[in-house]
């Protein structure tokens, strides 16, 4: 689920959270234009889910990494070590090039790179 004050903010839209499915242009209300406008334009991130390979969980805050490069490509905006799945999980904003479920990344856990990689979400379903 996506959290206000992590997955969603004002410094991010619907559409790169995944939600632009729930705006309706088609109704009139405040903020309609500027949505519209945004929802015409190709996005550069998007929110992922990750699957952890380790032990370690990526917390918010932590940047993503494409191999061993020094330039982050995201940033995790929630985490946790799942109890029912028996692995960290997190979400994160990452660039669109990127977000293929599959893609190998590594998150900067308190100074390590820790694996991680891209996966689908829900993370677990009945």
């Amino acid at each position: 689920m996506a959290l206000y004050g992590h997955e969603l903010s004002s410094a991010t839209n619907p559409y790169e959270a995944g939600l632009g499915k729930v705006v309706r242009l088609t109704k009139d209300f405040v903020g309609r234009d500027a949505l519209q406008r945004l929802s015409e334009r190709p996005l550069k991130r998007t929110l992922v889910g990750l699957k952890g390979a380790g032990r370690r969980a990526a917390r918010a805050g932590y940047s993503l990494h494409q191999a061993d490069n020094a330039e982050p490509v995201g940033v995790v905006t929630s985490g946790a070590l799942s109890p029912t799945l028996g692995y960290p999980i997190a979400l994160a904003y990452l660039d669109i090039g990127l977000a293929e479920p599959g893609t190998a990344l590594t998150v900067d856990v308190r100074g390590k790179r820790e694996p991680f990689e891209v996966t689908p979400s829900p993370f677990y379903r009945r």
